[in-house]
């Protein structure tokens, strides 16, 4: 096993090479370091919240938001049904918090009626249960319940949507490497390094950014609207702009954001305000100019979670599928808006629960603090390896330690890992492994020397049964890093990550990279007694 075989060396060289072309870019200055050609690895570790600063949220989904679009949609649902089915119906509310009542005024069109709100009730994914509750109550009514189950399954529906679109808006505002994370059913964990506004994360990141464009209803006098006499499928909508004045508009949606295709920043050519531009898909095009042909003359409303953004008279048939939101924006709230439209509207309302900033200086000195507990833990590691087996045996473990330690910066820069204070603590604790794996080797060695066996029989006996050993400690580590990586969230992950590479690499180093400087100094010395005893 100790043989000096043309591909071990290879290996090792390959491996030393790999681990400095990738470490290097992280200690090299970033303007030196845009002089090198493309083909030159650039790639540098991102440092996380802990250690370069940046904003930290907790979020949590409004769940009565949730439920409350959810009966609004519901109530739509049973006015659309009962109608096509050609049913009269009066009374029809909400009651409580989470059901619907409609009274049917023909007895004889109970049964009917029952039959075509039982179709609304759809089945929970991966379950049994329907999302809707439908029974029959005395005097004709018909009552349409929430189940808790369709709840639960629409909040955890809901993180997951939002999760991948706040990663959108993130991503939008330039930061590098953002961990956003479930924490529980129904919170959202944000961590943005290098964001030194949390205010505007949170702006960016809480608004659901709903955008509708809905007719006005101009039949509607400003005295019904004093009055509360709104007709059931109108809504009334505060507006942006004091000025404006709450507007009535139709429930029922001309056109949806989630119909748009792109949504940018720019600028009036006549008065040179910062406007937002959008366009439509092709869906979205048709169903916007039909509607706007259809209704020239009247106003139409710009909704945003909401709130009339407002609402201009349409002058003729808008069919090109794009159009501009004016307003009193700012070139900065104009892009951070285009960055909500873009990335999505949130499937629901999202509460700031926690807020963290973490200053730049904090994170510096973080940054020493990890760079001096690394370097303390080498020398320690350095000290007890040399005292315990000599110079040379010694200095093999520690030429095999700075391997491994190239080869784990190497492996997270290549794949842009984010190391935080807990993946510095992995990285030392891997280093303990590699020093590990060699006193195990080393006191195997040792074991058969004191044997009887020659040297060169001694110290390859050792080898191969430590390997065993070396093995089983390993694989047992890897598989509780994979755990706290499956079910971890932010730093234990970053730990996991660091350590898992640890295993991969002390292995190779304490094995391979050992064996071929061990396997070097066995051919050139050639000796007959090894210094370890």
């Amino acid at each position: 096993m100790l043989t000096l075989t043309r591909w071990k060396v290879i290996i090792c060289l390959l491996a030393v090479i790999f681990g400095v072309a990738f470490t290097l870019p992280n200690v090299i200055p970033q303007k030196t370091l845009d002089t090198f050609p493309a083909w030159v690895p650039k790639q540098k570790l991102n440092l996380g919240l802990d250690l370069q600063g940046g904003s930290y949220l907790l979020l949590e989904v409004d769940t009565n938001s949730l439920k409350t679009e959810r009966l609004a949609n519901l109530l739509e649902d049973v006015r659309t049904s009962m109608r096509e089915a050609g049913i009269l119906y009066t009374g029809l509310g909400q009651v409580g918090g989470d059901a619907i009542n409609v009274h049917i005024t023909d007895p004889a069109q109970v049964d009917k009626a029952f039959q075509a709100l039982a179709k609304l009730a759809q089945p929970i994914a991966n379950t049994t249960t329907r999302d809707i509750n439908v029974t029959t109550q005395t005097g004709g009514v018909i009552q349409l319940a929430l189940s808790p189950q369709a709840m639960q399954a629409e909040s955890a529906k809901a993180v997951e949507q939002s999760i991948e679109k706040i990663r959108r808006r993130v991503d939008a505002l330039g930061t590098k490497e953002p961990s956003i994370t479930s924490q529980g059913v129904d919170r959202i964990v944000v961590e943005a390094p290098g964001e030194s506004d949390p205010e505007r994360l949170k702006d960016v990141i809480g608004k659901t950014a709903k955008l509708t464009f809905q007719m006005v209803d101009e039949t509607v006098t400003p005295e019904d609207q004093a009055a509360g006499r709104i007709p059931p499928d109108d809504v009334l909508l505060p507006s942006e702009s004091a000025s404006e004045g709450p507007v009535v508009v139709k429930r029922r949606a001309l056109v949806s954001g989630d119909m748009l295709t792109d949504a940018s920043q720019g600028f009036d050519q006549q008065s040179g305000e910062a406007t937002v531009n959008f366009r439509f898909n092709g869906i979205g095009s048709k169903r916007f100019g039909d509607a706007t042909a259809q209704n020239i003359g009247k106003r139409f409303a710009i909704i945003l979670d909401g709130k009339n953004l407002e609402a201009p008279v349409i002058r003729s048939a808008i069919t090109g599928g794009s159009g501009q939101i004016t307003g009193n924006f700012t070139p900065q709230t104009a892009n951070d808006l285009a960055v909500l439209l873009r990335g999505g509207a949130l499937p629901a309302k999202l509460n700031v629960i926690e807020q963290r900033s973490v200053g730049a200086e904090l994170g510096a000195d973080a940054v020493r603090a990890g760079q001096v507990s690394a370097v303390l833990g080498f020398v320690v590691i350095l000290s007890f390896i040399v005292l315990a087996y000599g110079f040379l045996f010694g200095g093999v473990a520690v030429a095999a330690l700075v391997v491994n330690a190239l080869l784990i910066i190497a492996s997270m820069s290549l794949t842009q890992a984010t190391l935080t204070l807990p993946g510095v603590a992995g990285m030392i604790l891997s280093m303990a492994l590699a020093v590990d794996a060699s006193v195990l080797i080393y006191e195997r060695i040792r074991d058969e020397a004191r044997a009887g066996h020659g040297a060169l029989a001694a110290a390859d006996h050792g080898f191969r049964r430590a390997l065993v050993s070396i093995f089983d400690a390993n694989v047992t580590t890897l598989i509780a890093g994979g755990i706290m990586f499956q079910f971890g969230a932010g730093p234990v992950r970053g730990f996991a990550w660091s350590l898992s590479i640890g295993v991969f690499t002390s292995v190779f180093s304490a094995i391979v990279v050992s064996q071929v400087l061990l396997g070097v100094w066995f051919k050139v010395a050639r000796p007959k007694k090894l210094p370890i005893l």
